[in-house]
């Protein structure tokens, strides 16, 4: 097990968890983020950062559910997921080369700020008529179980897993943009000569793949702890 010494204060010991993310844009993203914080002015700081991206996806989920009115609010969508994306991705980058680390606050926050953010994203999603509000409601928990799952894991191993094979946060909003790019020219889609919604069965996939990384992950988890704390 990998920790790294971070805080010692009041006569208490925090660890900070390894961070590990093998996405498919991690180095890309990696570069980008760095070069943006290196530049970016000091009236931007991590806290209003982490702001905008709750902000951002709030406006997501405000978004889907215009767009049960107007398709034009999926162009408000796919804005609102490139500022989520700067304001989430970023936040942790900036404190990291300011030398403003806070691990507990920022780990709290950020992901406390996650959760809050997919009930606004799946709740908009629920409303807006572009799938079956039980799809939804099937992607929560989804999400859910596999957050859950990191946190406990990054408690427990010391190690932070940003991905999940070759998909991260990144991968997720550029597959949701170009879902919604599909969605300008039709709600639907054809499946072995069905006509179904396509946010349904891209759901669908979704949770299925979620819940079956959940599953795996935790079997490699437990065996991995099982194996470092053998019974005597």
């Amino acid at each position: 097990m990998e920790w790294t010494l971070e805080t010692e204060k009041s006569g208490l010991i925090f660890h900070t968890a390894r961070r590990i993310n093998r996405s498919l844009t991690a180095s890309m993203e990696k570069r980008a983020l760095l070069w943006m914080a290196d530049r970016a002015p000091g009236w931007v700081t991590s806290d209003r950062l982490t702001a905008l991206g709750l902000v951002a996806q709030l406006g997501t989920g405000a978004c889907y559910l215009v767009a049960r009115y107007s398709r034009y609010a999926l162009a408000g969508a796919i804005l609102c997921l490139a500022l989520n994306w700067l304001g989430d991705s970023l936040d942790g980058t900036l404190a990291r080369v300011r030398g403003q680390e806070r691990p507990r606050y920022g780990f709290y926050v950020d992901h406390m700020v996650d959760i809050f953010g997919a009930i606004a994203l799946m709740g908009g999603l629920g409303c807006s008529g572009l799938l079956h509000r039980a799809t939804a409601a099937v992607m929560l928990v989804a999400f859910l179980v596999l957050a859950g799952e990191s946190y406990v894991a990054t408690y427990s191993l010391g190690r932070f897993e940003l991905s999940q094979g070759l998909l991260g946060p990144t991968e997720i909003r550029i597959l949701l943009v170009i879902g919604n790019l599909a969605l300008m020219r039709s709600p639907y889609a054809n499946l072995f000569g069905h006509k179904l919604l396509l946010f349904d069965v891209g759901g669908a996939i979704a949770a299925a793949g979620m819940f079956t990384m959940a599953v795996l992950t935790t079997v490699r988890h437990a065996a991995e702890l099982y194996r470092q704390e053998p019974l005597r």
